[in-house]
């Protein structure tokens, strides 16, 4: 349990440090558009923001458990909800589901949750409703929780075939992976590439989720919290 709460503490002083300035950009840039036209730097690393096609661009961001499974139905009433009211298909839309922080492991398929979903769930502070246990599969993958989860049975799945891409938390991933091999014994090194293999379709691993957050206003995506 120590061991456990010192991860959190470690991921949420490390991380939440980030967040904290990355909150700072985007009126900091404001400010210099709107005194000297300033206009910010691309990098390669972001290029992927700007292929996306589609008339509305959505980022939307989590950093928690509940925040994470939210992101998910959030994105299910954005394309709901764009066909209902002004007939709009999903390939109309770019949105990129930004999981990060606390929400990092649901980017990971069921293989990594299967050998890794106690560690995961003592991190993340999330557990199975239907037991009480750390979950063996990525519960975003089920449609069998219905009101029991704040994704109300959206998964990634239906997502993907729609064309929802995620921004995954390479930061996070380092830590999860560095917590893994201390509780297992194996290397870091191994359990970050095998974390990095395990990836969700449509997953694209960033340096870290408070940087995509910001990189992403600067390609024109309008931001939704979840969480």
């Amino acid at each position: 349990m120590e061991e456990t709460v010192n991860t959190r503490r470690s991921l949420m002083t490390g991380l939440g440090a980030a967040a904290a300035a990355a909150v700072l950009v985007p009126a900091t840039a404001g400010a210099q558009t709107r005194a000297s036209n300033f206009r910010p730097a691309t990098h390669t690393q972001d290029n992927w923001m700007d292929e996306l096609k589609g008339q509305h661009r959505i980022f939307i961001d989590s950093s928690t458990a509940s925040g994470g499974a939210e992101a998910i139905l959030y994105a299910n009433n954005l394309y709901m909800a764009s066909e209902s009211g002004y007939s709009l298909k999903p390939a109309d839309l770019a949105i990129i589901v930004c999981l990060r922080h606390f929400a990092t492991p649901f980017a990971y398929n069921d293989a990594a949750w299967k050998k890794y979903g106690k560690a995961f769930a003592n991190i993340m502070q999330f557990k199975d409703p239907k037991t009480g246990l750390p979950p063996s599969s990525n519960l975003m993958n089920s449609a069998d929780y219905g009101f029991a989860l704040p994704n109300l049975g959206v998964t990634l799945k239906s997502l993907i075939e729609r064309g929802t891409r995620f921004a995954i938390c390479d930061l996070a991933t380092n830590v999860f992976a560095a917590q893994i091999a201390q509780d297992t014994g194996a290397t870091k090194d191994s359990v970050y590439k095998e974390l990095v293999a395990s990836a969700i379709p449509n997953g694209h691993f960033v340096a870290a989720g408070v940087i995509a957050v910001t990189r992403a206003q600067e390609y024109d995506y309008s931001l939704l919290t979840a969480g």
